[in-house]
């Protein structure tokens, strides 16, 4: 593993992810990518060109270029496509962005959403990084991954987020993982919301349990090439 690329439909979807996958490989000179393809913020206004949203978005932004610079990340790229609505932009256009920013960045691993999450823009993303990755002779790609986001991937109680592949974080990663979540200050509240420390926390460890580790991040393994 050289170069990861992290496909995130909202900025904090990748700290709450891939936080402690990040903190953990980063140092050791994996070069990483995060694309952000949908701004996050403008679902909650009834009007998305209204002032209040529009400053929303830039708020969000500035938080994940702060997140950004506490867990080390200086590559990436903001799309700011409609939150809540993707489904109303073009699916082929997603597509081109994800298979563009794979062209120029060449990585070998990629990280997007669920399927099962409840929010229907990850669902979407997901279904775009699939079509976008499709193998061929000329893909530097080896391994597709999926993660959890906290809010999101527990929820969907039919279908739940199953990992089956484990990634050991220690505390000093798990502890960067909350320092860089908490630069999103409108998306992290007191317990027992999940996006707060205790519950970052908490997930670690039963992602850790199930994989005998004190700490672990959990992933699902989509495709998997041996080249």
């Amino acid at each position: 593993m050289k170069k990861v690329l992290i496909i995130a439909a909202h900025p904090d979807d990748e700290i709450l992810g891939c936080g402690g996958f990040i903190s953990k490989y980063l140092p050791r000179g994996v070069k990483f990518k995060i694309i952000f393809i949908g701004e996050g913020s403008t679902c909650r206004f009834k009007d998305p060109s209204c002032i209040e949203s529009i400053s929303a978005t830039k708020q969000r932004n500035e938080s994940a270029e702060k997140s950004m610079a506490i867990i080390g990340i200086e590559d990436y790229v903001f799309y700011n496509l409609p939150c809540g609505r993707l489904d109303q932009v073009p699916i082929i256009s997603i597509n081109k962005i994800i298979e563009e920013e794979i062209r120029e960045f060449s990585p070998d691993t990629v990280f997007t959403h669920s399927p099962h999450d409840v929010n229907n823009d990850h669902k979407i993303v997901f279904n775009s990084t699939l079509m976008a990755t499709r193998p061929c002779a000329k893909d530097s790609i080896s391994r597709l991954f999926s993660y959890e986001v906290l809010s999101s991937s527990e929820w969907s109680f039919v279908n739940t987020f199953s990992p089956n592949y484990f990634e050991e974080i220690s505390g000093r990663e798990l502890t960067l993982k909350w320092r860089a979540l908490v630069a999103y200050e409108s998306e992290v509240r007191s317990f027992p919301f999940p996006r707060s420390e205790e519950g970052i926390r908490a997930l670690a460890m039963v992602r850790g349990m199930q994989s005998g580790f004190v700490y672990a991040e959990a992933f699902r393994l989509i495709r998997a090439l041996n080249r």
